[in-house]
């Protein structure tokens, strides 16, 4: 939750790995290998985004990785393809946006994906936290983004 109200990039994702660490707990209670798997490669991804060494060789290998052992993990057919979705969609956005209402708008997209898949395993704790999650990320990114609209707005306004 805390990673959609800071608006630095770098404390962010510090969150953001806080949050996957416990996913991964999360996701062995309630007997999903695939999230389990997913969440532990989200975290080695998002510890290499926090020291800036995910790299485009990076992105592909976590990718190819997430999909095939996704993949060959998934205990819940049609149900435990929404993890690989949200990883494959986080990772795009890991690796393509560095500007932090580009970040919190892909955590935002990604949580929207957890919010379905806890639904649908019966972890109602997860999606309730997920589904307040995504309410304060939303007022967040509207909050950040009217403000850098302002900035912007005044520097245009701003006689050379």
């Amino acid at each position: 939750m805390a990673s959609l109200v800071i608006n630095d990039d770098k404390k962010a994702y510090k969150f953001q790995l806080l949050n996957t660490l416990t996913l991964v707990i999360a996701s062995f209670f309630f007997e999903s290998l695939v999230g389990a798997v997913l969440m532990a490669i989200a975290s080695a991804r998002i510890f290499l985004v926090i020291k800036d060494r995910f790299t485009i060789r990076w992105a592909a290998i976590s990718l190819i990785l997430s999909v095939a052992i996704g993949l060959a993990v998934n205990t819940l057919g049609i149900i435990g393809l929404i993890p690989i979705v949200a990883v494959i969609q986080i990772t795009i956005c890991n690796y393509a946006y560095k500007d932090i209402r580009w970040i919190k708008l892909s955590f935002i997209v990604n949580e929207a994906f957890y919010i379905f898949y806890f639904a649908c395993i019966l972890d109602y704790v997860s999606t309730l936290v997920q589904m307040l999650t995504v309410a304060i990320g939303c007022i967040s990114y509207v909050k950040l983004v009217s403000v850098r609209n302002e900035i912007e707005h005044n520097a245009n306004e701003s006689p050379n």
